[in-house]
């Protein structure tokens, strides 16, 4: 996985704005309209035209815009979920309904995901959130999805997708002289939020789901590629969980979700997987968001290379200082949001370099990979995701210029000497 060892790499999440031929032929083919090879055709052109417009916007480390990943209307925050349920065997559509999830409250010791419409953050804000010019409206069905139902064994059948997927963004990586890319796919413990009809125990249904999807995240290995692992669930969950539990409790229980999947990533190279980690990224208060410090541990079980996550925003933006705490283990790299989807506001490439220097100043700036909170595709307007991603890096560019300095190579070769001095001192105090 590259780093940044020669200056501050640039990437972002995953998905990106579809152009408008790219979304109607996703909607056609949903409703069974048009044909096969005409939407393959339309597909290709897009993966190609996005992985240049990365390059032309000065993103480093790149992918598909997650065009494999059906959305069918601009505004959409479900495409890097939903895919999923077209490559999975064994599921029954059950309709429109709350997200399938369990709605009775939790009891110590056996703690229950809610329904969307049931998460504390919209009890709390029910006016804001039923409120379609509120600003926190989510695109057409968001409250109501069409998830489906597990009825028989899970099985992996999206061996000719992920074919194209790969074989799509390979061509466009060489033809635009890129090296790396990532690619991604959602991680079991939220694939598997959905209802179980066939399963003994939910537990057993997720361990299905991470060896069904392990087919998945190995093609995309084996194809060269980086494979980042797309996980709400580990922090998201908080909230979808009524009453508020414990810390600790929450803790087990997710570390169930860690340990679904690093079975479903067992014999894979660290170094060739990222995380992301985020807290849902809608549009709204997120006043219920689970700090930082209490779910890092937990994400530092997980055997990738990289960690993405939310950094941008008003509500997790403090949380830098988090790593002052908690050292990164040797050889992970961090991958924080510089810019987010939150806001219209383009940030300031001067914000984005202050921003990339803090973390850099923590963990080692060879360490830092400049990113977004969350997929911009879907969420603001295309425009202005692309305006971030030219203020992300041009900040880095000056983020750069600023730590592989002179004045930065003096600073950091007297800060150990002001640590050794440090512990003389407490040293001398001792005796």
């Amino acid at each position: 996985m590259l780093n940044s060892r020669n200056g501050i790499q640039t990437t972002h999440v995953g998905s990106l704005p579809r152009p408008d031929d790219l979304i109607e032929a996703n909607r056609a083919r949903e409703a069974g309209e048009g044909n096969e090879a005409g939407f393959q055709q339309t597909l290709r052109k897009s993966v190609h035209d996005i992985v240049r417009q990365q390059k032309n916007t000065g993103v480093t480390i790149p992918n598909d815009g997650e065009f494999g990943k059906s959305m069918g209307q601009r505004v959409n925050y479900r495409a890097w979920v939903m895919y999923v349920y077209a490559r999975l065997g064994g599921l029954t559509p059950l309709g429109t309904s709350s997200s399938g999830a369990l709605t009775k409250k939790s009891q110590p010791g056996d703690l229950v995901l809610r329904a969307i419409a049931e998460r504390r953050d919209r009890i709390r804000f029910k006016g804001a959130y039923s409120d379609p010019e509120s600003g926190v409206y989510m695109g057409p069905g968001a409250m109501t999805l069409m998830r489906p139902a597990c009825t028989e064994p899970v099985k992996y059948t999206g061996q000719a997708a992920i074919a194209a997927d790969i074989a799509n963004f390979k061509d466009a990586l060489k033809a635009n002289g890129y090296k790396e890319g990532f690619m991604t796919a959602v991680a079991p413990g939220s694939a598997s939020r959905i209802v179980n009809h066939y399963y003994k125990t939910d537990e057993e249904f997720m361990f299905a789901v991470a060896d069904a999807m392990r087919e998945e995240y190995k093609a995309i290995v084996d194809a060269g590629l980086i494979l980042q692992l797309d996980d709400p669930a580990i922090a998201e969950n908080w909230d979808s969980i009524d009453p508020e539990p414990s810390v600790a409790a929450y803790k087990k229980f997710t570390m169930r979700r860690v340990e679904a999947l690093n079975h479903a990533i067992r014999g894979l190279p660290e170094d060739r997987i990222r995380f992301h980690l985020c807290w849902g990224s809608w549009h709204g208060p997120h006043t219920t968001d689970l700090p930082m410090k209490d779910i890092i541990d937990v994400m530092f079980r997980i055997k990738a290379q990289g960690y993405t996550f939310e950094a941008a925003n008003a509500r997790h933006e403090h949380e830098w200082s988090v790593w002052k705490e908690h050292k990164l283990p040797a050889g992970k790299i961090i991958i924080p949001g510089i810019v987010g989807h939150a806001t219209n506001v383009v940030e300031h490439p001067e914000l984005v370099a202050e921003r990339i220097v803090r973390f850099a100043n923590v963990v080692g700036k060879e360490n830092v990979i400049a990113s977004t909170d969350c997929g911009l595709g879907g969420r603001i307007h295309p425009e202005i995701a692309w305006a971030k991603l030219e203020a992300l890096s041009q900040g880095a560019k000056l983020a750069t210029k600023q730590l592989w300095s002179k004045g930065a190579k003096k600073a950091a070769k007297k800060a150990p000497a002001k640590k050794s001095a440090k512990r003389s001192a407490k040293k001398a105090k001792r005796r």
